[in-house]
């Protein structure tokens, strides 16, 4: 992975964050825990994490429904040639974590 990749991947988990909170309706609270480009900067991957988890369904579909406005936003927002189509996934690697915090306690 390249810096130029990672500053992508950074700018784009940033606006994600701020578009997923300007535009969700506050019934969950989402984290968006990192973002994944491919070498070409054309596709990106949103990874959320949702409190509560049983509003995740919900949730995924909320921002996979949004997807064109949030690739909008990114027009926008980023001040780069190539503006990804965004994807969005549960990240089951922060729910593995978690589950492993609640095991230890």
């Amino acid at each position: 992975m390249t810096l130029r990749t990672e500053k992508f991947e950074e700018l784009i988990r940033r606006a994600a964050a701020t578009f997923l909170e300007r535009e969700s309706n506050g019934d969950a609270m989402i984290s968006v825990t990192h973002v994944s480009v491919t070498p070409d900067l054309r596709q990106a991957k949103v990874f959320l994490s949702v409190f509560p988890a049983d509003k995740e369904a919900a949730v995924l579909h909320f921002a996979m429904r949004n997807g064109g406005e949030m690739r909008g936003y990114l027009k926008e927002h980023l001040s780069t040639k190539t503006i990804p189509f965004v994807t969005f996934e549960i990240d089951l690697g922060e729910k593995a974590r978690q589950k492993i915090d609640d095991l230890l306690r």
